[in-house]
């Protein structure tokens, strides 16, 4: 029989949890010695064999991690599954209640941390790629591409949106921020890790442990908030994107220069806690406490966030298809009328968000520094131009929520294309003029975030129900798919990642999906068509 603690969390074994996750934190603290000892060499683990306390430390973290498994994981949870005939939503026309509020503060603060892991990847290549002579912008000469760290990291991602969207149907919502969160504290170890291969696989780690968080989160708002809300605050909590790119950029330009490059990885144990005890605020999901007979806690939930629960049964049926749409798996219906222009559109789009996200921002430490910034002032111009570009996060939501989804999309997609097509042709000059750097290295560090959040929200309102989680995961993933495709080519050695070159890999699908949407895109705020019944529209 499962332990249930008081914050509604339901162990399979509480004590194995919590020990483990003691032992992981001692695994980590134990690699320490071992990068303190090297301050007089900046911090330069290189080439040095692993110590005895570090030996210690990975052994401890294996066996924790195991713990902390058997701990949250019920035995049989790989065969189980939420029933299919439970739907719950919040209602739609419901105002925000404080219990919204608080929870989207909460969520924002742990998506913000979330976003941080991979986007310090950016932050970190300058110095992994100068510590161990790895190929970059700022050392063409390299044996290996400093490129593999991204590409193991983005990997991770892919694998852990998908793996984290599984685990939280079958252990819930909040187990799974719970074991992520231990990643997270496990994976700060690349910081003192001596080779860099193991640096390659605790970044793979990090970025499953990173990947599932925001599905997670989107799933959590379709159960709590009310529908005529949820829009504009999925691209606010979306958003938050930027703020982590402020945080870390901030970060990096007053730690690294002290405690190089290495530190951005070690504050993942203290961000990773931080993670852990946020969770004890979060709901869980009314649906999976539903089906899993712990009615009396999914009420209290509903409750709170006004939400309520819609069985489907033989006498009330799921609706006939929408506009042609069919009930069978795949993404194949995506592509065939009337949706075919909208998909592509969202393809289109999506691939420019990856690419500029994957290939842009990836690489513009690098390439500062390497116009002659040092890195310090690098990234305390990256910090001011995210600071500069923040408040286009909240107008892109109150505009998406008060005026235009499609015009908000184009209207955002444009100005960040417009700025990259500048720093095409000028990027290399405009170091010489710092103002005009910071005004256009905001569009395309804060905006594609807000385009990303956007992108996501409209993904979920356009398509009919029975297609609708199919076309939202395709938004998701063509992005990945275009930081596949940047971190291949560099890989590869087929480009060099200047300033001119990542800005133009991002230009030309941003501008094609501009007119993709003009052309194909539809408004979400129109009165539908026809009356459709409250279970179709649930949204999980």
């Amino acid at each position: 029989m499962r332990s249930r603690s008081p914050s509604g969390i339901a162990y399979a074994h509480p004590l194995l949890f919590w020990g483990g996750f003691v032992a992981c934190v001692a695994g980590v603290l134990l690699h320490l010695p071992m990068y303190l000892h090297a301050k007089d060499m900046h911090y330069h683990l290189n080439g040095m064999p692993m110590d005895t306390p570090m030996m210690i430390g990975m052994v401890l973290i294996v066996l924790g991690l195991v713990a902390v498994g058997f701990g949250l994981f019920p035995r049989g949870f790989l065969k189980t599954a939420p029933p299919a005939e439970l739907r719950v939503r919040a209602e739609g026309d419901s105002k925000l209640r404080p219990a919204h509020i608080a929870l989207i503060a909460i969520l924002t603060v742990a998506v913000t941390i979330d976003a941080m892991k991979p986007i310090s990847l950016g932050f970190t290549a300058p110095g992994v790629a100068k510590e161990y002579g790895l190929k970059s912008a700022l050392n063409p000469h390299g044996h290996l591409p400093v490129a593999l760290l991204p590409f193991f990291g983005l990997t991770g991602t892919a694998v852990g949106s998908f793996v984290w969207g599984w685990l939280g149907d079958r252990v819930g919502r909040r187990a799974s921020i719970l074991f992520a969160g231990v990643l997270f504290v496990t994976t700060a170890t690349c910081g003192a890790m001596p080779s860099f291969g193991w640096n390659l696989a605790m970044c793979f780690l990090m970025g499953a442990g990173a990947g599932g968080m925001l599905p997670i989160t989107f799933s959590l708002l379709a159960e709590t908030i009310p529908g005529r809300h949820r829009g504009w605050l999925m691209v606010l909590i979306g958003g938050t994107l930027a703020l982590a790119y402020v945080v870390t950029s901030w970060m990096s330009a007053s730690l690294v220069p002290t405690y190089s490059w290495r530190i951005l990885w070690l504050l993942g144990m203290p961000t990773g806690v931080v993670l852990i005890l946020l969770n004890h605020w979060i709901p869980e999901s009314p649906r999976f406490l539903l089906s899993r007979g712990r009615e009396e806690e999914a009420r209290v939930v509903m409750a709170r966030y006004g939400a309520s629960l819609v069985e489907v049964t033989d006498a009330e049926p799921e609706p006939e298809p929408e506009d042609g749409a069919d009930g069978h798996g795949g993404f194949g219906r995506l592509f065939r009328p009337p949706f075919t222009g909208l998909t592509t559109a969202v393809i289109v789009l999506g691939l420019g968000i990856g690419l500029v996200t994957y290939g842009f921002q990836l690489w513009i430490p690098s390439n500062l520094q390497k116009l002659g910034l040092p890195q310090a002032t690098a990234d305390r111009a990256l910090r001011d131009s995210a600071l500069l570009g923040l408040p286009l996060v909240f107008l892109a939501a109150a505009l998406y929520g008060l005026w235009s989804a499609k015009k908000t999309i184009i209207l955002f997609t444009a100005l960040v294309a417009a700025a990259l097509a500048v720093l095409t042709f000028a990027g290399d000059d405009l170091a010489k003029h710092r103002d005009w750097l910071y005004v256009l290295l905001a569009g395309p560090i804060v905006g594609t975030s807000v385009i990303a959040s956007v992108l996501a929200a409209y993904s979920s309102e356009i398509y009919p129900t029975r297609i609708r989680s199919r076309g939202s995961g395709l938004s998701a993933g063509v992005g990945k798919i275009g930081g596949v495709v940047v971190t291949i080519m560099l890989v590869s050695g087929i480009a060099a990642p200047s300033i001119g070159l990542t800005a133009l890999l991002g230009v030309v699908p941003l501008a094609l999906a501009v007119i993709a949407v003009i052309v194909f895109g539809v408004e979400t705020r129109k009165p539908a068509p026809k009356p459709i019944p409250a279970v179709a529209t649930a949204e999980t």
